[in-house]
């Protein structure tokens, strides 16, 4: 790390004028990283990466399948592996030339006493042990970087709700393109450490970059003196103009100081998830222990196929059925032993073009289509007018209203008092069809005679 430092200093003039010659014109350092050996391999198309991006995706879906479909299969399975592993095949050679000079002589060997002393046992459950710890290792470390690209895709989303709801939409829309091209740069960046990748600037970035217009061509020159496929410096330069983006909306009043440090957070652990990518690359498992496991296999195997096949029988021992089922398992120890070597070795580099790595093309563009989900979404407003209801067409008729269901007559009404309040009254003569429980007797009218005035008789 503190060489790394030590070069990206000098490339940025930190360093005194009397620092050594050979710190300045290091040739195997470039953009402040550390040049990967280049290959004979030629870079991938982005059709052809799209390809591959398919068939692992098909592949995780297996993972569900019935015992005898799973079988059936041989792409990205560990039979790819055992087959092309010379260990095993001079493991099997091994077994069949001793069987086979068994079968030929009639006598037994002195050698034949010797190996029924033997233990071979032992040296494979070590190596089991061993190999089991790796492949434990080994996943444990592909679940992180998992992780690693899964938060780099969430902050982008935070990012982009808190732009679409707090910010105007150039503001928004400029924040969201310039994170999602560090995204993008991030993982062409990867190969110049590790392994490598096969994202490349010219098959990846700008496939997506001129798609989706995230960088201008202004911007794209300013950042043209970063080397985007052999350094991460392009995505770290992106990733602060992002914090400027919400520096500047803070100092032009759109957005709060709480809602400024939030907006920073996500930015600052979007680049820490990469840097997690960027570190676990950078340092694979120990050289020391893969040569460990590798020196182990290789003596295990040959002894375990000798030991099976002085064990198989001899002179009038001798069986071709028993021939068969040991030959049987030595090659399913070569099964277990090479599989677990290279099952372990595959999840090293998650990043590369194996149908076992992680889905990037997947990540960058369910990323890109969340976003742009994000900056469309339109709320209606709450308080606006409802629409007034439609007027029939001139001349045609019009629906008549619904007249309500009169109950039958005699049956009990059920009353509330919302109905109370908007019931009509009953037509004169008609039978009331409420009843109450202590009803009021009419009182009869009394006759009283007629006061006549004098006024009126005359």
């Amino acid at each position: 790390m503190s060489s790394n430092i030590f070069a990206s200093g000098c490339s940025a003039g930190l360093l005194p004028r009397s620092a050594p010659p050979q710190a300045r014109s290091d040739e195997r350092r470039q953009n402040g990283v550390i040049k990967k050996d280049s290959g004979s391999q030629e870079d991938l198309s982005f059709q052809d990466l799209t390809s591959i991006e398919k068939e692992r995706r098909q592949l995780l879906l297996r993972s569900e399948l019935p015992f005898w479909r799973i079988l059936s299969y041989y792409r990205g399975t560990s039979l790819r592996a055992v087959v092309s592993d010379s260990l095993v095949w001079t493991t099997l050679l091994i077994y069949v030339w001793i069987r086979w000079r068994a079968n030929t002589i009639d006598y037994v060997p002195a050698a034949v006493a010797m190996m029924e002393k033997t233990n071979v046992n032992i040296l494979g459950g070590f190596l089991s042990f061993f190999l089991v710890l790796f492949v434990n290792q080994t996943n444990d470390r592909f679940l992180e970087m998992y992780g690693f690209s899964k938060a780099c895709s969430g902050r982008i989303q935070d990012i982009a709700g808190v732009a679409k709801t707090q910010l105007p939409y150039e503001v928004a829309d400029r924040l969201v393109c310039h994170f999602n091209a560090a995204h993008i740069a991030g993982y062409v960046g990867l190969n110049a450490i590790g392994q490598g990748s096969p994202y490349s600037k010219s098959n990846f970035f700008d496939h997506y970059n001129a798609k989706h217009h995230l960088l201008t061509k202004n911007e794209m020159k300013i950042l043209s003196h970063h080397d985007m496929d052999n350094s991460g410096l392009c995505m770290k330069e992106l990733t602060t103009w992002c914090q400027q983006d919400v520096a500047q909306a803070r100092k032009d009043g759109l957005i709060d100081a709480h809602q400024e440090k939030s907006m920073h957070d996500k930015i600052l652990q979007f680049r820490a998830a990469m840097d997690g990518m960027y570190d676990y690359t950078d340092q694979p498992p120990h050289f020391f222990y893969i040569h460990f496991l590798v020196l182990l296999s290789a003596l295990y195997l040959p002894l375990f196929a000798i030991d099976m096949a002085y064990s198989s029988g001899w002179g009038d021992n001798k069986s071709i059925q028993l021939d068969i089922l040991q030959g049987v398992i030595v090659f399913l120890q070569c099964i277990f032993v090479a599989g677990l070597r290279s099952l372990g070795t595959k999840m090293i580099d998650p990043y590369g073009d194996d149908l076992e790595d992680l889905s990037v093309i997947n990540y960058v563009e369910g990323t890109l289509e969340i976003c742009r989900t994000i900056m469309a979404s339109k709320q209606p407003n709450r308080g606006a007018p409802s629409a007034p209801p439609k007027q029939p067409a001139k001349g045609a008729p019009s629906a008549p209203a619904p007249t309500p269901k009169q109950p039958a007559k005699g049956a009990p009404v059920a009353t509330t008092c919302h109905t109370i309040e908007k019931s009509k009254q009953p037509a004169k003569g008609a039978p009331s069809t409420t009843t109450t429980k202590h009803p009021i007797k009419k009182q009869p009218t009394k006759w009283r005679p007629t006061k006549w005035r004098a006024v009126d008789i005359v």
